[in-house]
């Protein structure tokens, strides 16, 4: 699940680094045609997976531009890494077209787009508010689509590029007491499919990473624990290696674990016994 990033306010424009040097040479191309370098956009990048996706990525040489709520936790990250820090609240009015102008103003071109941001709200839909539904949707889909919306262009002229899209297994199967995280979740899903279709030929590629249950505060800060025995949290850092692999291996669609496709092909092949699976086991 994406790591939900907490509401620090909307600061201004962090400038406390220098741009990215102008003489930094272009992402190279292998014999495979995928590029394993560049420059990289990461949102939910103050903590958890975002933060653990900009570590993997700077480890792998990659230059960053990282976008966050928190501005401490944010900063946190982006000083070890050398990244250009934008923190601000993309759910805010033209927020998606000012990081966009940042990140190409910093680094001439955004290779790869990897969005993490992403917030959850647990409990039965009939009492959930109705700032916490906009919120959600706005948070987990909706600034998503619009950031999407402002580089992909940019990545077609160019003729190359890749998307990062973290879902989250919700999105595939629905998880009881998390309608519409589920609901956000399984549109960007959708989403991810229908772009990559409409964009085939173009150079610019789109995966979907989709991870279970994560060791963030994730669970915490949507108001309820995980308490379950399984299936166990995995470490932020393991979706990150499955972001990596995406970008390195040109995958569409990558589960966090693996075995999670599992349930995803029972819904798909017997609907009927999933359902009652489901309902017995939550």
């Amino acid at each position: 699940m994406s790591h939900a990033p907490s509401r620090a306010g909307t600061a201004e424009v962090s400038r406390t680094r220098t741009s990215f040097p102008q003489s930094s040479p272009a992402p190279g191309s292998p014999a495979d045609g995928v590029k394993h370098s560049g420059t990289a956009l990461v949102t939910g990048a103050s903590s958890g997976i975002g933060a653990a996706v900009a570590r993997r990525l700077a480890a792998e040489g990659w230059r960053l531009v990282l976008n966050g709520r928190d501005v401490a936790r944010l900063e946190q990250v982006a000083g070890p890494t050398g990244a250009r820090a934008f923190p601000r609240d993309l759910t805010l009015p033209g927020a998606e077209r000012q990081l966009a102008r940042f990140a190409l103003t910093e680094a001439g071109r955004v290779d790869l787009l990897v969005a993490g941001a992403g917030i959850g709200w647990a409990g039965d839909f009939i009492t959930m508010p109705e700032s916490a539904l906009d919120e959600v949707v706005e948070v987990d889909l909706l600034a998503t689509l619009r950031l999407v919306r402002q580089f992909v262009p940019h990545m077609v002229e160019a003729g190359s590029g890749r998307v990062v899209l973290l879902g989250s297994l919700a999105g595939a199967v629905g998880v009881r007491g998390e309608a519409v995280y589920s609901a956000a979740k399984a549109a960007l899903g959708t989403f991810a499919d229908a772009l990559r279709y409409e964009l085939r030929g173009t150079g610019v590629e789109i995966s979907h990473v989709v991870p279970g249950v994560v060791d963030t505060p994730f669970f915490e800060r949507r108001g309820t624990p995980y308490r379950r025995s399984r299936p166990r949290p995995v470490p932020p850092e393991r979706v990150a290696d499955a972001v990596w692999t995406a970008v390195s291996r040109g995958r569409d669609e990558i589960y966090v674990p693996g075995w999670l496709r599992l349930p995803v092909r029972v819904r798909g092949a017997a609907p009927a016994l999933y359902r009652r699976l489901a309902a017995a086991f939550g």
